[in-house]
């Protein structure tokens, strides 16, 4: 917007600068051609001259009103001003100089000295015609007038535009940096619950593996050692998931391939103990492929679903089923644990309630299903288990 915008300055000043050159060679052409041999002839010539010289010495000055540039306007003015008393005929010259005043000084001071150039010009006119002609005495008024105000309303709409245009910079920028701030908010957001999910959870486990081979290690030492190895396999698995985050973020179980189906199974198989055994079911085919963010984010509200049962709700058995259909692919996670009351702000520790307790869990899983257009359900009763049920929409196919 703002390299056209110069130009049309550029291309103006041109026509103005042409302009005066051509009414000035006109007006001395003029002169010599009715007062060749007069008494003023080398005096308007030397004018003449000394006009165009420091016309031509005005670009180098710039357009800012500075000292020199307002002692360069006043010399043109002076010079030109002379030359009308001499020639009235030079009058003419005055419409470039509008130009070259309004440019150089402000509207308030711009204003005055048009009229006095268009004042200079009627008297000089006026004298030339020898008697009140109409059209002279209203014709450069009327021309300075349209000069003048084409100007200012020109000058006053490139302000408003560059204000304008100001404005639209400094809105992008808060837009970027507040999208820079919100996408930063994000990825804390995705990597805590990345975290919770997965290392969280784990160490959460090991915790409690410890601690029970802790005080079996007398009277169990054979359940203590299985204890310790459960917690070895789940810092290993650990250990891969940190190395998968440190690479790309993507679950350690979906690296390894074979699609959700297989993930699912190894997080059965690992979550499956002598106090708990989960079961995997499907129903229909998942999609091949099935989009990474949704395989992504249905291992991980497994696995965060699954170490709540494991922790908190007492169960024996746990179920993930995933059913898959046209427009949608659900995963259900059920156990028959102690449960819990959903509408219950102080429920009993629970999947649920212990997830919201830690301020994760269900708003972890949430957050999942919002990013993807999903939604949950959970269902549950004290001493009756609890059914999560997480889906989220497709592509037709």
């Amino acid at each position: 917007m703002a390299v056209p915008e110069r130009d049309d300055t550029r291309a103006l000043t041109v026509v103005m600068h042409t302009a005066f050159f051509v009414l000035l060679a006109a007006s001395v052409a003029r002169y010599l051609a009715r007062h060749a041999g007069g008494p003023h002839t080398p005096w308007v010539l030397a004018l003449s001259a000394l006009l165009a010289a420091l016309y031509v010495l005005g670009p180098a000055l710039g357009t800012r009103p500075t000292p020199r540039r307002l002692t360069w306007l006043g010399l043109v003015v002076a010079a030109w001003a002379l030359l009308v008393v001499l020639a009235p005929s030079f009058a003419w010259c005055a419409v470039p100089l509008f130009y070259t005043g309004l440019r150089t000084l402000p509207p308030r001071a711009a204003i005055p000295l048009v009229a006095l150039l268009t004042a200079l010009t009627v008297a000089a006119q006026l004298g030339l015609a020898g008697w009140p002609d109409p059209n002279v005495l209203l014709a450069p008024p009327a021309v300075a007038a349209v000069a003048t105000t084409v100007f200012v309303v020109m000058q006053r709409q490139a302000a408003r535009r560059d204000a304008l245009i100001d404005d639209l910079v400094r809105t992008r920028r808060e837009l970027a940096a507040t999208g820079r701030r919100e996408g930063t908010l994000a990825e804390r957001e995705r990597l805590a619950r990345e975290i919770h999910d997965t290392l969280a959870q784990g160490l959460s486990s090991q915790r409690m593996l410890l601690q029970a081979a802790d005080r079996l290690w007398d009277t169990a030492p054979g359940t203590a050692r299985d204890h310790v190895r459960t917690a070895a396999a789940i810092a290993e698995r650990g250990l891969a998931e940190a190395r998968r985050f440190v690479h790309d973020l993507t679950p350690a179980d979906l690296a390894e391939g074979g699609g959700l189906l297989r993930a699912l199974r190894a997080v059965a198989e690992r979550e499956t103990t002598p106090a708990l055994t989960v079961r995997v079911h499907t129903e229909g085919t998942p999609p091949d492929p099935l989009p990474a963010p949704v395989e992504s984010a249905l291992l991980r509200i497994a696995q965060g679903a699954l170490a709540n049962v494991r922790e908190h709700a007492a169960a024996r058995t746990a179920t993930l089923t995933l059913t898959c259909l046209d427009d949608q692919i659900v995963l259900d996670v059920t156990d028959d644990g102690r449960g819990f009351d959903p509408h219950t702000p102080a429920a009993p520790a629970s999947p649920a309630a212990a997830a919201d307790a830690r301020g994760h869990g269900l708003p972890a899983i949430r957050a999942r299903l919002r990013q993807l257009g999903g939604t949950l359900t959970v269902e549950s009763a004290p001493g009756e288990g609890t059914a999560l049920s997480a889906a989220i929409p497709l592509e037709p196919r």
